[in-house]
């Protein structure tokens, strides 16, 4: 087995032909062919669905672990070239939308001023989507709500942030300066789907006041509850920052006794992370509490003390 058969087969799987993964890889359909057949034979097993023009479902399980090779195999690159006192290399990133807006431009300017030869590549979604694409070596590290229930990755939190609901100014709850739990057992929720990790925070902090939460809606992604909500389909129940300080027509209104949404770095616990990675991270924990300080609602958390995590990088 060699390096360029798993290259076939990824560039394969991310294209959907040989000929646009012949393209990709600047060569010929006949060696795509060639190195996937070859694969095919080390593995004793089927890959390629040529008939219906996809992965089977071993081909799938060798592309996962391909792509994590691949990943170390550039980590490996980049950390023997800082070596020589200068990081260089790319560094994929996850970032959740309501953390993306406000910190994605300062984390790249800073990261620019600290080490010009890193490139970010940033992934915006939700952190059901950016899990499993940090599992497959897709990401490098991923910004996502916590707690994380994947005995796959480690995670490191980053700050806490108050839960709020999105009212109309014509609500008879606008008034309010803050609601309580039972204040939301008959209003049209528009809530995470069961089994997310703030969902069940908000379903359990209910439940313990006696209060049944039955939303209008479920809906994955913080971005997109705030979205809909200002576009009238119910009350969105959000963190902090999911809802932009200033909104005409409504009102950010603090729920108490919702416990707050904690965000955090997440990366693969098997595997270093590489030096365009930590690049990555010291650059993150820099510019951190100064753009929190203009967030209200918001809890920076101190920072990790570990070595394994900002480890230095070379100046």
């Amino acid at each position: 087995m060699d390096l360029r058969q798993l290259a076939a087969l990824i560039a394969v799987s991310e294209t959907g032909t040989f000929s646009a993964a012949a393209s990709r890889l600047h060569t010929v359909q006949s060696n795509v062919s060639a190195h996937i057949a070859r694969l095919e034979r080390i593995l004793g097993a089927t890959l390629v669905d040529r008939s219906a023009g996809r992965l089977t479902e071993e081909g799938e399980i060798v592309v996962a672990r391909a792509r994590r090779v691949q990943a170390e195999l550039d980590a490996m690159v980049a950390d023997v070239i800082s070596l020589r006192h200068e990081v260089i290399g790319e560094v994929r990133i996850g970032v959740i939308g309501t953390v993306a807006r406000w910190l994605v431009a300062p984390l790249h300017s800073r990261l620019r001023q600290l080490h010009p030869g890193v490139h970010m590549v940033v992934v915006d979604a939700s952190t059901t989507s950016l899990i499993p694409q940090l599992l497959t070596g897709n990401l490098n590290l991923a910004i996502a709500n916590l707690p994380v229930s994947d005995d796959d990755v480690t995670s490191r939190p980053l700050f806490d942030e108050d839960m709020l609901a999105i009212v109309p100014d014509g609500h008879p709850l606008a008034g309010r300066r803050a609601l309580q739990l039972d204040d939301l057992a008959d209003l049209p929720l528009l809530l995470p789907p069961r089994g997310r990790s703030y969902r069940t925070a908000i379903d359990a902090a209910a439940a313990s006041v006696g209060v049944i939460l039955s939303p209008k809606a479920e809906i994955d992604g913080v971005t997109l509850i705030t979205a809909l909500a200002l576009g009238g389909l119910g009350i969105g129940i959000v963190p902090s920052t999911g809802a932009p300080m200033a909104m005409e027509g409504w009102r950010r209104i603090p729920v108490e006794g919702l416990p707050r949404r904690r965000v955090g770095i997440v990366q693969r616990r098997r595997g270093m992370l590489s030096a365009p990675s930590r690049a990555l991270l010291q650059a993150l924990y820099e510019i951190l509490p100064g753009e929190i300080s203009h967030l209200s609602g918001v809890e920076l958390l101190p920072p990790p003390g570990d070595a394994d995590v900002v480890a230095p990088i070379p100046e």
